[in-house]
């Protein structure tokens, strides 16, 4: 038996699919001069502006909730899918729960990678040993953030076995 979750995934799919649509637009575009042109029939009045603008309200209102359902469903699987190639590379596993850490660890690591970016550019400009050095020194900088990333990911779980990850 499908639950109140399963249903509410269902109809977030379909709805916002079929909203997305060209003809979702057409007829809501139609709906909008039907009713400006029902406008001299009922002389402008405030009930005929109240219907727009109830219409268009509740929609609205609703709509949110059924997109940002599909949002954070599409968002869970795109994480999921990158998680999985920085599994199967040579890439840093610490960085598998990135979109989980505070905003200043963040700018951490994002500044690491811009000077590792910028050197690797000298590097290969000049492709002299001091610019190799200034990479390897990112590089260095960047997995000493990974094992501060790591510990501070053991301390909180509670799992502080100090051993290596093989990342």
């Amino acid at each position: 038996m499908a639950t109140l979750s399963q249903h509410f995934r269902q109809f977030a799919e379909v709805t916002a699919r079929s909203t997305g649509r060209p003809t979702a637009f057409l007829l809501a575009a139609l709906v909008v001069v039907v009713w400006a042109a029902t406008g001299p029939l009922f002389h402008f009045g405030d009930t005929w502006q109240l219907v727009i603008n109830t219409g268009t309200t509740i929609i609205t209102f609703l709509m949110v909730f059924l997109i940002q359902n599909s949002q954070n469903r599409d968002s869970a699987a795109l994480q999921i899918k990158l998680d999985e190639l920085i599994r199967a590379t040579a890439a840093h596993n610490s960085l598998l729960d990135l979109e989980d850490m505070d905003e200043e660890t963040l700018e951490r690591i994002r500044e690491n990678y811009r000077k590792l970016a910028s050197r690797k550019q000298s590097e290969h400009a000049a492709n002299d040993a001091a610019s190799q050095k200034e990479a390897d020194e990112a590089c260095a900088e960047v997995r000493e953030i990974d094992r501060e990333l790591k510990k501070n990911r053991e301390t909180q779980t509670g799992t502080g076995t100090g051993g290596s990850s093989g990342d």
